[in-house]
């Protein structure tokens, strides 16, 4: 008897950074569904949209066909569940550090038998960083810096997004709250903002525009940040991608501000 197997050749991306890392592994052609919110690569935005983060059309899924469909973290365990009760191969990722973000594009390329490359992209971004490290390091002095992920409840920055603010030469002053697995374990009080007195603000809600209340909010007049108009709004879509996006272009826009203020 002889047998026939292969890697996957059609992938449904539920979120937008496995979108961009199969792409950049020249794997484009494999990916036949993506996240509604894909905006990286261009390219990825004309395939067919099958789901949101926590919502997803299984009917449009099954339609694609895919051999493996590629999910994140606990928000989408559900539509993992429910996917793998209807047949359907998927791998749901958790990464959470820049270390882990890095591993992630291993995991893809093994995943699709170009493991070679993986180790070259990762090697190359991994580079990068320790570049944007070495400049960061000759800044005369580190300011503190504060990154609102969502203004009500507010909410620090998770994880990878508080080892990049190192990265780029900042403090991130709720540094010991970033290994909360969950969005709850980041709330902080803006008693607390106010107290630690951050000298940089960066506002990326997800989902939603900053507004320009962030001057207006009692008593944050006292803080260093909103005294010198050092308030910096970043795309969500460059910093609260657990992938390619936030560990290139995002660190590099933390590390400008953070250089061009300190």
């Amino acid at each position: 008897m002889k047998f026939k197997f292969d890697y996957p050749k059609r992938i449904i991306c539920l979120t937008e950074e496995t979108t961009e890392i199969l792409y950049a592994l020249g794997a484009g052609d494999k990916v036949v569904g993506v996240s509604a919110y894909t905006k990286r690569p261009i390219e990825a935005r004309k395939k067919p949209s099958v789901s949101a983060f926590i919502q997803a059309n299984y009917d449009k899924i099954l339609s694609l066909k895919p051999d493996l469909v590629l999910a994140f973290s606990d928000l989408q365990a559900d539509i993992s569940k429910d996917l793998v009760k209807l047949g359907v191969p998927v791998f749901t990722f958790n990464q959470r550090s820049v270390e882990e973000i890095l591993s992630s594009i291993l995991v893809i390329g093994g995943i699709i038998g170009r493991e070679k490359k993986a180790q070259e992209l990762a090697e190359k971004t991994a580079l990068n960083l320790e570049l944007i490290k070495l400049e960061s390091s000759k800044l005369k002095r580190k300011p503190k810096v504060y990154f609102e992920e969502w203004d009500e409840p507010i909410i620090s920055g998770i994880r990878w997004v508080s080892e990049l603010i190192e990265i780029a030469g900042g403090i991130d002053i709720f540094a010991e709250l970033r290994k909360g697995q969950s969005a709850k374990e980041r709330f902080v009080t803006a008693e607390q903002v106010i107290e630690r007195n951050p000298e940089i603000i960066f506002s990326c809600w997800c989902g939603k525009k900053y507004d320009e209340t962030i001057p207006n909010r009692k008593n944050w007049q006292k803080i260093s940040a909103v005294k010198n108009n050092k308030i910096f709004e970043v795309d969500p879509i460059l910093m609260l991608q657990p992938g390619l996006a936030s560990l290139t272009d995002g660190v590099k826009v933390l590390a400008k501000i953070i250089r061009e203020n300190c």
